[in-house]
């Protein structure tokens, strides 16, 4: 496969999310994309941050159907020429409560919406919100890409029924917590490497009423080389990413083409 572009420009967006706030998180997040959209072909935010984990309140506090969230997102992307993946938000519909993502190209153009097919239990997500029932895959700019929330990325066969149909970039945001860093560090780095893709991951920072956030942001190559980490702080990191080291590196060891269909 030939990439239609062949570097991007990352930028993961991490910061202190304000707990049940939705108006102040929206400035916050207005002000990061504009400011680093002159240096940035993407930007990702985290998970749930316009809310964080208030979850108690998400039926008062949630995007209804998303759109607010959409409007400012399509209206975001496009005033600032960046494609957004833009973390996830808490949307209120019929059905339940969802923790979902949306992603929208530099044009305005809504790509993707995809909502967490994995709760987590010990932070209580299953009593509060609907686990979504559709995959993370999506394409900007003719690249296949796919995108995972948070504790998503402790089920590698989920992240591999992406990449086994192409997808070369997977998009991760999350709210990790810091008891959990170095869980987070090594999974990230086993996604990229056994599925030789780039891997770009937008975790917050700070902390919430219960619960203290391990920051440290990742963008690592298809070989698992971290090109650039946060630390724990409010920052923004950025990488540039060669779009033909997914092809040199999938064509080098051809994990894709030797897997044994006949027994799994």
């Amino acid at each position: 496969m030939r990439w239609l572009k062949l570097k991007w420009t990352i930028s993961c967006l991490q910061f202190n999310i304000s707990y049940g706030n939705p108006s102040e998180n929206f400035k916050k997040a207005s002000r990061l994309i504009e400011a680093e959209s002159r240096r940035s072909d993407i930007v990702i935010l985290p998970e749930l941050w316009t809310t964080g984990y208030d979850l108690m309140r998400l039926d008062e506090i949630g995007d209804d159907e998303g759109e607010q969230t959409k409007k400012w997102l399509q209206q975001t992307a496009k005033a600032n020429d960046v494609h957004i993946v833009c973390g996830s938000v808490a949307v209120k519909k019929k059905s339940g409560v969802y923790n979902t993502m949306y992603i929208a190209d530099k044009h305005g153009q809504l790509v993707k919406e995809y909502s967490k097919a994995h709760l987590f239990q010990l932070m209580d997500e299953h009593l509060y919100l609907s686990s979504g029932s559709a995959d993370g895959s999506f394409e900007l700019e003719g690249v296949k890409a796919a995108g995972f929330i948070c504790y998503d990325i402790r089920f590698p066969e989920w992240v591999r029924k992406h990449t086994s149909k192409g997808a070369g970039i997977v998009f991760v945001s999350a709210e990790w917590p810091l008891a959990r860093l170095d869980h987070w560090r090594t999974l990230l780095a086993a996604r990229a490497i056994e599925n030789q893709c780039f891997v770009a991951a937008c975790n917050r920072s700070g902390k919430d009423p219960a619960n203290e956030f391990a920051g440290h942001s990742m963008i690592i190559d298809p070989l698992g080389h971290v090109l650039s980490e946060a630390g724990r702080e409010d920052t923004v990191i950025r990488a540039e990413i060669d779009l033909d080291d997914i092809e040199k590196t999938r064509g080098h060891i051809p994990v894709f083409e030797d897997i044994r269909k006949d027994l799994y």
